[in-house]
């Protein structure tokens, strides 16, 4: 099996994954491939594992509950000319198993071991849960 790793980051100010996507839909259209992107000060050490099958697993009001896949990390620089990072992703957002993860900074490396699985494509058009609701049955392991 190919070696891969994966990337997990904080959803700062999405209430859903429906607000996740409609961020992301709305920022992707100042680009020409109309890919949605990430950007970041800091550029992964591990960059050719990450290109090698990795995703980005999106945590959501503590929890983690979806993921894309990562197509390409692209230089770009601010106003200030500092150098910083494009995470281009895949427009597609699978919805996984609900994983409980405590507040950090930045964006981490998520062993492929350590992912919460995705759901059945016949689970994405589900009514999302209410947080505290999603939250508790996620501590249980029961999403």
């Amino acid at each position: 099996m190919d070696k891969y790793v994966n990337l997990i980051k904080l959803s700062v100010g999405s209430e859903s994954i429906d607000t996740l996507i409609a961020w992301q839909n709305s920022y992707r259209q100042r680009f020409d491939d109309g890919l949605p992107r990430h950007v970041t000060r800091m550029w992964p050490k591990r960059e050719a594992e990450i290109l090698n099958g990795g995703s980005i697993y999106w945590v959501v009001k503590g929890v983690i509950q979806c993921r894309q896949r990562i197509l390409r990390l692209d230089e770009v620089r601010g106003e200030d000319g500092i150098r910083r990072c494009a995470i281009v992703l895949d427009p597609e957002v699978h919805r996984t198993q609900n994983a409980l993860k405590r507040p950090f900074q930045g964006w981490r490396y998520l062993k492929p071991e350590d992912t919460p699985a995705d759901l059945p494509k016949t689970r994405d058009q589900d009514d999302a849960l209410p947080d505290d609701l999603n939250r508790a049955l996620a501590e249980i392991g029961v999403l």
